[in-house]
């Protein structure tokens, strides 16, 4: 049997060291709303490394991640904290066995002002779409 698993690992500047130490307690809340899911959320990982500053949060995967969750708690910082500007991270997405279909990733960019996505990739949907003919680009 296939493990599948989602990584990613970026960096989040909230401003301050007291805006990062309030973005763990946000994280807290929204990690134990994700807990209630059914299924319940893979998450991520979250913590205030010294060789990145005091204001910049280290957001990575713990053996597997959800994405979704990770830029609902994106968005919930930069309005928290007014964070202005763009931000993005890219994941890859693998198995633990060589299957058809089991690897890819993608990228995501977000205007954190107004929490608008700017773009995206998902390299599944792009070869697909590449490969049946069509502009994987549309």
């Amino acid at each position: 049997m296939a493990d599948y698993f989602t990584h990613f690992s970026c960096l989040l500047d909230v401003g301050t060291p007291q805006n990062a130490a309030r973005a763990l307690d946000l994280y807290n809340a929204l990690s134990e709303a994700g807990a209630s899911e059914e299924p319940p959320s893979e998450g991520f990982l979250v913590s205030i490394q010294p060789e990145h500053g005091g204001s910049q949060l280290w957001l990575r995967d713990d053996v597997s991640g959800d994405p979704e969750r990770l830029i609902q708690f994106v968005k919930l910082c930069a309005t928290e904290f007014s964070l202005k500007g763009r931000w993005g991270f890219q994941y890859a997405n693998t198995c633990s066995r060589p299957r058809l279909n089991a690897f890819g990733g993608g990228a995501h960019v977000l205007d954190l002002g107004t929490g608008e996505t700017l773009g995206w990739i998902d390299t599944d949907g792009w070869l697909a779409a590449a490969v049946d003919g069509g502009d994987p680009d549309a």
